[in-house]
């Protein structure tokens, strides 16, 4: 998929302790024919002077998913949770009162209390044929 400057992306993180988490940003530019520069929305330079820029290969990109209005999930249902600045997939296992849910997380093997703010309904990318699509539970 070719993006351009602007478009909001995801980036996929594979580094210890962070495996299958999504960072949001945005494209700055195409740099030879796989890599672009992008900006994250919530990572900062080192040095704090700003947000993180970043050379990235296109095959850790994939467009930022249309929203999908819900009022609740199902128990077992997979989830996108937003998390210190990086969506993490993750599934349902028990709901808490009104607003909040325990998630699983796999990558790391903790069950962790979420508000129904925080979530949302989980979307894979198909990158063969360029579309979301929703997850099978």
């Amino acid at each position: 998929m070719k993006f351009k400057r602007g478009d909001p992306i995801e980036v996929v993180d594979m580094g210890p302790g962070f495996m299958g988490s999504f960072y949001d940003g945005n494209i700055i530019s195409r740099v030879g024919k796989e890599t672009y520069i992008m900006i994250f929305r919530t990572l900062l330079e080192a040095d704090q002077s700003g947000l993180l820029r970043e050379f990235v290969k296109d095959d850790k990109i994939r467009p930022k998913p249309a929203d999908v209005l819900v009022s609740g999930f199902d128990l077992g249902e997979k989830v996108d949770v937003f998390a210190n600045g990086v969506w993490w997939v993750g599934r349902i296992i028990r709901k808490i009162g009104e607003t909040e849910y325990l998630v699983h997380f796999d990558s790391t093997n903790q069950d962790i209390i979420y508000p129904f703010t925080d979530t949302c309904v989980h979307q894979d990318w198909d990158a063969a044929n360029e579309v979301w699509v929703y997850s099978c539970n």
